[in-house]
């Protein structure tokens, strides 16, 4: 499996917002949305800010699939459902680099309902 390096975890990771575009099952992607990113360790994570319905969201847990862009960068990257042992990680995340400026947006993202569309971001290996 393919992993990020330094470089992209640094240039998404500091991105205050990427652009995501959910790949439908057979390879076509959505129109890119704006979601927030944090980074916990050397991971990448993503949360559907209006829940667990937003298009987006369903379609990239459903496909496994996504493309994102950020910093100058595009990448093609796949998708799974977080581990709930790193949730409190992820909320710590949000809070430090969010939470300055949103703390109302921030403390509704950290409720049950949105950790739990949390999404962690794993480059595709295309080789």
């Amino acid at each position: 499996m393919a992993a990020w390096t330094e470089n992209e975890l640094s240039r998404i990771g500091d991105a205050d917002e990427i652009q995501i575009a959910a790949a439908r099952h057979d390879g076509t992607l959505r129109a890119p949305r704006p979601v927030w990113i944090v980074r916990a360790g050397n991971d990448l994570y993503v949360r559907a800010a209006y829940g667990p319905g937003s298009a987006w969201h369903r379609i990239a847990r459903t496909s496994g699939r996504a493309q994102i862009s950020a910093s100058g960068l595009q990448k093609d990257v796949n998708v799974e459902d977080a581990d709930d042992a790193v949730l409190d990680q992820v909320d710590a995340a949000y809070r430090q680099k969010y939470g300055h400026r949103y703390p109302g947006i921030v403390d509704t993202i950290a409720d049950r309902e949105h950790r739990a569309t949390t999404l962690r971001l794993l480059p595709r290996d295309t080789a």
